[in-house]
């Protein structure tokens, strides 16, 4: 009988998760988002030369790509031609001025004259070279939207691409375990096929709820409050994008009564 006793007490122990051992690790589902870089072109044209794919890596500086520049080219030469006359009357007015012939107000037309045209070939300048993009960040190439020969519409992006650092976790906790996070603290990462050593740093804790019941607040009700976590990955190059993780967060010591 008193094995038979010992048996049964063992048997309890097991159904009672070994003899009240508990694991204080709390696990939730979340995805991994990435905040893109675009890179659009300020006005609209045609993609003459790609220089990059889909995954390719790039270096802050690097050529992405050029759109035609028929018509910049064209607008310089013209306030080129612009600026050659507003020369030409700025020299005719001061020299008019140094010999009395002429007045102080046609000198300070001209000077005007003279500087909004030279202020008109800088801007045609800049809007000639920005027909070719170049990668403001050093990352890796995620999609590119528009193809050699196709249009693009101004500030729409022609390509993306992802900086290392700018990956991110996004997961949901219910109110009761808000206070065990912090700014700064770190949880540990586990998804399918990755490492057993990721962890990931909280940078962002949302002040409000994502379902909000209505009005009162029962306590069935208040265990359906959720709030947005997101959190930086210590290795980004082991996740991807739109990747399922589970987030544990970190356990909490007991406290002696």
């Amino acid at each position: 009988m008193t094995i038979i006793r010992i048996a049964l007490l063992s048997l309890l122990c097991l159904a009672a998760a070994g003899c009240d051992k508990k694991t204080d690790a709390v696990g939730f589902q979340g995805w991994v988002e990435a905040d893109l870089i675009f890179v659009s072109p300020d006005e609209p044209g045609r993609v003459v030369k790609l220089m990059v794919r889909e995954g390719d890596e790039v270096t802050a500086g690097q050529l992405l790509y050029t759109l035609d520049d028929d018509l910049q080219q064209a607008d310089l030469n013209q306030t080129n031609a612009s600026l050659a006359n507003a020369r030409q009357t700025y020299d005719r007015a001061q020299a008019l001025s140094k010999t009395g012939s002429g007045t102080q107000a046609s000198l300070d037309s001209a000077v005007s004259a003279l500087r909004i045209a030279e202020a008109r070939v800088n801007t045609s300048q800049t809007r000639l070279a920005r027909r070719s993009a170049f990668a403001p960040v050093s990352g890796s190439v995620q999609q590119i939207y528009f193809r050699e020969g196709e249009m693009t519409p101004a500030q729409k992006p022609v390509l993306s691409i992802l900086p290392p650092g700018n990956m991110k976790l996004r997961f949901f906790v219910p109110e009761g375990e808000l206070p065990k996070l912090k700014i700064g603290e770190d949880v540990r990462v586990a998804c399918d096929g990755c490492a057993g050593d990721l962890t990931a740093k909280i940078y962002f804790i949302a002040t409000t709820a994502e379902y909000t019941p209505p009005v009162i607040y029962s306590m069935e009700e208040r265990a359906k409050l959720v709030f947005l976590i997101q959190a930086r990955p210590n290795k980004p190059d082991s996740l991807r994008v739109g990747q399922p993780i589970t987030v544990t967060l970190p356990q909490t010591s007991p406290q002696v009564k």
